[in-house]
């Protein structure tokens, strides 16, 4: 560890060189970049220097408890413990802080929500974890925006789009992708038994033009009159824009603004994000075969998390975690779940040597 950290120091410096330079500066891609890297790195340099003191402290300590009296071996020898224990605790925390981090995090977050088994029952499902991921935005000071949506015929949503915006956005929102269970009574069953359906929950990492290059050549672009909610404009203009990306066959279509334009580069922002999980996705399956997508085939049998509402219960199934307070997750009170899977993952990536 004490190897890493070297090999960090170093590039912090480096790092600090760069951002000094007036070409970077200029640069405003380049730039921002080797900021947030210089952010990673000073925690990792602050804690590493941090430890060092405390590792002075504890090399005192022991001169205390082998020098001291007997009358004052024992407050020497509790002092020499207190240090050991602290220096062991920063330990772990710098080994938690040299894995590498992820390439997403600190970008903003493209959330996709679909009714997936279940019929107008998942489609309500999918405006309930909607509604309870905009709470749990406004808890953590996040910034959300809606880039489409298609609600269905009892106000629930076939499918809904919105970007998310904070700092920890992608650290806490990845988790979230899979298909999403909920067993309780719908309102459309007249006899009060419980059903089980699904909503999918797609989580992407939102892509600067910089990063995707799309060749306008590869684009079919369709135009059509919006359907649904949305203003004077739905059915009298073609404001809605369908772009399918030919090489992938990937298609977005965005219809809520009034605008063909703003449609348009709304649904170029969603492009983008896929085109950028694709590759980031074949990449990593270079690496394991065994990785799973996260929308999975969106079937009940398939969950990353079960909503009894019944029991009030919450489950999920990747932490083995159970919580008797469904009401108060839908409410946005999600952090306990989320703390347990970034520290699943930080262990998962410790066992692997990553």
């Amino acid at each position: 560890m004490l190897d890493r950290f070297a090999e960090v120091e170093r590039e912090y410096e480096d790092v600090l060189q760069q951002l000094s330079d007036p070409g970077v500066v200029s640069d405003r891609a380049r730039f921002r970049d080797l900021s947030r890297r210089h952010k990673q790195l000073e925690a990792i340099v602050r804690a590493y220097r941090e430890r060092e003191a405390v590792a002075e402290d504890l090399e005192v300590a022991r001169e205390m408890v082998a020098e001291s009296s007997p009358e004052e071996r024992e407050e020497a020898r509790a002092e020499l413990s207190r240090a050991e224990a602290e220096l062991e605790r920063m330990d772990k925390e710098l080994e938690l802080l040299l894995v590498p981090r992820d390439p997403n995090d600190g970008k903003d977050v493209i959330v996709e929500i679909r009714g997936a088994e279940g019929g107008e029952e998942a489609n309500l499902f999918a405006k309930d974890l909607f509604d309870m991921y905009t709470r749990w935005a406004d808890r953590r000071g996040w910034k959300v925006e809606v880039l489409g949506s298609d609600p269905s015929e009892r106000g629930g949503f076939n499918e809904v789009t919105f970007v998310v915006k904070g700092e920890d956005a992608w650290r806490r929102l990845q988790h979230e992708g899979g298909p999403h269970r909920v067993q309780r009574v719908p309102i459309t069953e007249s006899q009060g038994r419980i059903h089980t359906s699904s909503a999918t929950v797609t989580v992407l990492p939102e892509a600067e033009e910089v990063e995707v290059e799309i060749d306008p050549a590869d684009l079919k672009i369709d135009v059509y009159r919006s359907t649904g909610p949305g203003g004077q404009s739905v059915n009298t203009t073609d404001s809605a824009v369908r772009i399918t990306h030919l090489p992938t066959g990937i298609v977005v279509a965005m219809q809520d603004e009034k605008s063909q334009i703003q449609n348009r580069a709304k649904a170029m922002q969603v492009l983008r994000a896929r085109l950028l999980r694709a590759e980031q996705e074949r990449q990593a399956e270079q690496l394991s075969q065994q990785r799973r997508s996260q929308v999975g085939g969106g079937g009940r049998s398939e969950k990353v998390r079960t909503y009894n509402f019944k029991e009030n219960r919450v489950t999920d199934h990747r932490v083995h975690l159970t919580l008797h307070r469904l009401d108060q997750v839908l409410m946005g009170d999600l952090d306990e779940i989320s703390d347990a899977l970034v520290l699943e993952e930080r262990a998962r990536q410790l066992a692997a040597g990553v």
